[in-house]
């Protein structure tokens, strides 16, 4: 994240711990301390309660992305039917990454002829909230209703998206966009490890094998490239030590995209759950006043504002989620606040470098809109089959450390992390050491 987005989240959090101070009926110093201890104990409990998914997510997607190939994926998605957008969904699931990574592989995809149903619509949607992280983190604090809805959910507003860019946007928009892509004036090749589109002439980190020289976004990815294992099996690479070396370095890098986020999302929801006072609540999510489809829709439109507003994207958007259902927010409002993290401000400008101002304001508005109509749909969908929980069942505030498969999971998961640090570290030693000891020998 940018520091002006780290300064914009300060300030809301600021906002948080005010409305609680100018709202709360306690006195102010017990209101402080009170809620200071939940605010704390909230974050611990998420942080605790989904440890042991993140790391098991992250180690998965990392293996997907190590031991699978993703070459000529724009050539699948040059259409906009049901097997170009299966192939895009499915590759954005095994793409996993943070939102402002996976607008920029989505851009390359469309700027190499993809579709805007495939790439824009699928792709950029999958990859960030149909993947394994978001999924076992959604089961964990939501439960395995939202889990169920937002993968039901997440195909419905791709299906909605693909409506919008077939039916809705017309043509000559949408081969605007491609040509705002393609005039950037710059020529990119594919990063071999990550599958990133990478400028050679801004490209920091690079190799020559073979009289040939591969470009790599990040030094990770240069120091997990090996040319020699280009066509390895996926057997080989599971059972050998370079290809969990390779898989550390792929999980490595996604903790690196989305730490700060995860963690922001979870000091947000504490902050909310301990400074926000129920009374204030209660005034917003007042029921059903005027019937409950009125209010389903508005608090739609409300969860997805709130989506844009807080700026978190992916997984970090769930614990906050967490909160705002146990504190009233429908279901299917929910749904629309997390499905909204792809037109965040930062995220909107980029569109709008990307692909002009036109074409920005339409993707950013059929994202709004697709958000809000699937979070409806679900709602109701999943009201008349009695699969919509108990707001009372999300118990964020509860923490405690016993003996039971929580504690075993998060110690393995402990474990399993510090190895797949160290052979990222001990990759990354080697390469340390290869290049020093060509140093001293052309010396």
């Amino acid at each position: 994240m940018e520091r002006a987005e780290y300064a914009i989240l300060a300030v809301v959090a600021l906002a948080t711990v005010g409305i609680g101070v100018l709202t709360t009926p306690e006195p102010l110093p017990t209101f402080l301390v009170e809620s200071t201890r939940e605010f704390l104990t909230t974050t611990a409990a998420m942080a605790w309660i989904t440890w042991w998914a993140l790391v098991v997510g992250f180690a998965i997607a990392g293996g997907v992305e190590a031991w699978t190939s993703s070459e000529a994926v724009s050539d699948l998605l040059e259409g906009h039917g049901p097997r170009e957008i299966g192939y895009a969904s499915l590759f954005g699931f095994a793409s996993s990454s943070c939102s402002y990574s996976a607008i920029a592989t989505a851009k390359n995809l469309f700027k190499k002829g993809g579709s805007a149903a495939a790439t824009l619509g699928a792709f950029m949607f999958a990859s960030t909230n149909l993947v394994i992280e978001i999924g076992a983190v959604i089961w964990l604090l939501l439960g395995w209703q939202f889990l169920l809805a937002d993968i039901v959910g997440g195909f419905t507003l791709i299906g909605l998206m693909a409506v919008g860019f077939v039916y809705l946007v017309p043509d000559e928009v949408v081969e605007r966009a491609r040509e705002n892509v393609r005039d950037e004036g710059t020529e990119t090749v594919r990063d071999p490890v990550c599958g990133m589109e990478v400028d050679p002439g801004e490209a920091d980190h690079s190799v020559e094998h073979d009289g040939r020289t591969y470009y790599f976004c990040s030094q990770s990815c240069k120091e997990s490239f090996d040319p020699e294992a280009a066509n390895t099996t996926v057997r080989e690479k599971a059972t050998s030590l370079s290809g969990w070396k390779e898989l550390a370095d792929k999980q490595w890098k996604e903790w690196g995209m989305l730490w700060d986020e995860i963690a922001i999302g979870f000091v947000f929801a504490g902050l909310v759950a301990g400074f926000i006072p129920e009374q204030v609540w209660m005034s917003v999510f007042s029921g059903p006043t005027f019937g409950l489809p009125v209010y389903v829709f508005w608090t739609a439109v409300l969860g997805a504002g709130i989506g844009v507003a807080t700026f978190v994207c992916s997984v970090g958007n769930v614990p906050f989620g967490a909160v705002l259902f146990s504190n009233g927010l429908p279901f299917g409002s929910v749904l629309s606040y997390i499905y909204a993290d792809l037109i965040v401000p930062p995220i909107v400008d980029a569109y709008r470098e990307y692909y002009g101002t036109t074409f920005a304001a339409l993707l950013s508005g059929m994202i709004f809109v697709s958000a809000v109509v699937t979070g409806v749909l679900m709602h109701f969908l999943f009201l008349g089959a009695g699969l919509i929980p108990d707001p009372a069942s999300v118990q964020v505030a509860e923490v405690g450390i016993e003996l039971n498969y929580k504690l075993v999971l998060n110690v393995l998961a402990t474990l399993l992390f510090l190895v797949l640090y160290w052979l990222h570290r001990q990759d990354a030693v080697d390469e340390t050491g290869q290049r020093g000891e060509h140093a001293h020998t052309a010396d």
